[in-house]
């Protein structure tokens, strides 16, 4: 890690956009007091921003409102040290409000926060881990715009090109990097728990520990992704988060589970039994009800859908069973106090905050309308596909799909429904209006 001992810090702070593309200032450290007190101005209209960072003119954020400037408040009290930073550093995650201070509902921080409130006027707390895999590089691959295999620093010094799941090899040719991945996430209390060496070659899972503020998982996750493409940057790796970075190997999920407390602290998904209770199962019949109308969040972007494939650990069709990784949702095997549910849908490259607004919420429509979902699966999901809904597996009709959910703009809100709907509008014109080099090889 680089070496800190000078006292003469900026400090970033960034919101999350609805891509979960990182947002902000680089704010010189004499500004810090001023920051924490009254926050810093941003765009409204950023929270809406496409990919690429341009603006979105059909979201309503941009010119109907004179592209006015909404507050982007600190979200934690002290700032927090990035300590694979070059020169000394801190940063603060934010949350935009109104001018007002009302809360600026696109924000999917926001978003995510009234999902929470709901929960909580039915005397419940969402207790959150999520699971984020990602991929090593070399890093000489995003100046390529192609993915290549990283070296490893240690050991034989190999490529690593070849699929070996749960190897403990591979992460010792790469123990430094995990070392400071780890001595990284202390520093910014993120909970890092198990390391796993994953299916495709250079890539990796770290799971988080269980939280009972779904507000501060997300947080945990978004922070994660910039710290682990930072410590792999002082490696000369690249890392990425992509759904599908190589067409034949595994892609990268973003696996989410969760339990709920009552006010007393008792898991209410826990019976003693190993089926668990009611409420549990209203839970998973929300999930899978509303899963088809979140698919544009747990997969966001044209290359999210390359990942749903049979047989490929990414579920193709809304479905749940118990310790079956075929499903969508799944319920491990567990002590039962520790009973919960697992949403295995979406996509690393999602935005933390949004997914854990749609799994939630989902389980929430479950939990108020009294849902009860279908028998659950044993054996090969992939083997009985035809008895239950197929998901969006396309990136325009999971937009359409979209637009017309009941249950998005119930849960998540119309004002998101519209600037994200607008967002991917855009990427896709953008995307679609290119002409790809197989079409060339194909038809020129």
């Amino acid at each position: 890690m680089p070496d800190h001992g000078t006292s003469n810090k900026e400090f970033d702070l960034f919101i999350t956009d609805l891509n979960g593309n990182l947002r902000g200032k680089r704010i010189p450290a004499s500004g810090l007091k001023g920051v924490l007190k009254d926050g810093v101005k941003l765009p409204q209209s950023v929270i809406g921003f496409d990919n690429w960072g341009d603006d979105v003119l059909e979201n309503g954020l941009v010119f109907e409102t004179g592209d006015s400037d909404g507050i982007c408040l600190p979200v934690h009290p002290t700032p927090i040290p990035v300590p694979w930073s070059e020169s000394p550093r801190d940063q603060i995650l934010a949350m935009m409000y109104n001018p007002d201070g009302t809360p600026f509902f696109p924000d999917p921080r926001q978003i995510l926060a009234n999902i929470v409130e709901r929960f909580k006027a039915l005397g419940y707390t969402p207790v959150v881990a999520t699971e984020l895999e990602f991929y090593l590089l070399d890093g000489d691959s995003e100046a390529k715009q192609r993915p290549e295999e990283p070296l490893m620093t240690e050991g034989n010094g190999r490529r690593l090109t070849d699929t070996d799941c749960y190897s403990i090899e591979e992460m010792d040719g790469l123990s430094n990097f995990f070392a400071d991945v780890r001595s990284a996430c202390e520093v910014q209390g993120i909970p890092a728990d198990t390391i796993i060496s994953e299916l495709g070659p250079g890539q990796f899972e770290i799971n988080m520990k269980h939280v009972d503020d779904a507000m501060l998982a997300a947080d945990h996750a978004n922070m994660f992704k910039r710290l682990v493409k930072g410590v792999a940057r002082n490696y000369e790796y690249g890392a990425t988060f992509m759904a599908k970075p190589y067409a034949q190997k595994s892609g990268n999920g973003f696996h989410v589970h969760f339990s709920l407390l009552d006010k007393d602290g008792v898991n209410v998904f826990d019976n003693g039994g190993e089926e668990g209770t009611p409420l549990l199962k209203h839970a998973v019949a929300g999930l899978l009800a509303n899963m088809a109308d979140s698919m544009l969040v747990l997969a966001p972007h044209l290359n999210s859908y390359r990942r749903f494939q049979n047989g490929a650990h990414a579920p193709t069709f809304a479905s749940w069973g118990y310790e079956n990784r075929t499903v969508a949702v799944r319920i491990p095997e567990s002590p039962t106090v520790a009973r919960r549910i697992e949403h295995r849908v979406a996509g690393a490259d999602a935005n933390p905050y949004l997914v854990l607004a749609a799994v939630l919420g989902g389980a929430l429509d479950g939990i108020e309308r009294g849902l009860e979902p279908p028998a659950p699966i044993e054996g090969d999901a992939y083997a009985v596909s035809d008895d239950f809904p197929i998901l969006p597996n396309r990136w325009e009709a999971a937009t359409e799909v979209f637009k017309e959910s009941r249950f998005m703009r119930d849960y998540l809100g119309d004002a998101f429904v519209k600037v994200f709907s607008a967002v991917k509008a855009q990427e896709q014109e953008r995307i679609y209006g290119r002409i790809s080099d197989v079409e060339y090889e194909a038809y020129l």
